[in-house]
């Protein structure tokens, strides 16, 4: 392991569902143009590290926060996509405990989504891509998708990612304390 491996996350800018609580993972929704004068603003924020490795999902969402914040040639990695929510794609949390009382994704299956341990694997292996890099990484995503590669980078099951919340265009950084892996920031 690199203790001095350093990853920057950042949550894509707000969408039209992401402002309404609506799931979404599969549906390739833009950017509101709020939500692109806010990616444009994290510019500044992002500058400074010589990042060794930057990568984003494949939605457009994260694509065009990417370029925004001054990063389009974005590596493309599958497996930052947002958590797949199969049967709850586009509906919101209320709307889904009328007929599961108590649901949330970190807590009960998504119908024809993903399952805990898929999304657990394949952050997994954006973790191991981040550890290799040999210097700090960027990565662009979604927010239950970062939540989960946060717990994953922290040693945790992929289900405490329900203890970190994570708003729309912000940044959070993850590192090491010694041997550790820590929160160095979050949600800023």
């Amino acid at each position: 392991m690199n203790d001095d491996a350093e990853v920057w996350l950042v949550r894509h800018g707000e969408t039209e569902w992401s402002r309404s609580g609506r799931h979404t993972s599969t549906t390739d929704l833009p950017l509101l143009p709020d939500g692109e004068q806010v990616a444009h603003g994290l510019r500044d924020r992002l500058d400074g590290p010589d990042f060794a490795l930057v990568l984003t999902s494949p939605r457009q969402r994260a694509r065009r926060t990417a370029d925004l914040a001054g990063f389009p040639d974005a590596d493309v990695d599958d497996d930052l996509v947002e958590w797949t929510y199969g049967e709850y794609e586009g509906i919101t949390t209320e709307e889904i405990r009328r007929t599961v009382p108590g649901w949330t994704v970190w807590s009960a299956p998504c119908p024809g989504g993903e399952s805990a341990a898929e999304v657990s694997d394949r952050l997994d292996r954006v973790v191991e891509r981040v550890r290799a890099a040999g210097g700090p990484a960027l990565l662009f995503g979604h927010g239950h998708a970062l939540r989960a590669l946060t717990a994953r980078w922290l040693d945790l099951p992929v289900t405490d990612g329900r203890l970190f919340r994570l708003d729309t265009a912000t940044v959070s950084v993850l590192g090491h304390e010694r041997e550790s892996p820590v929160v160095l920031r979050w949600n800023s």
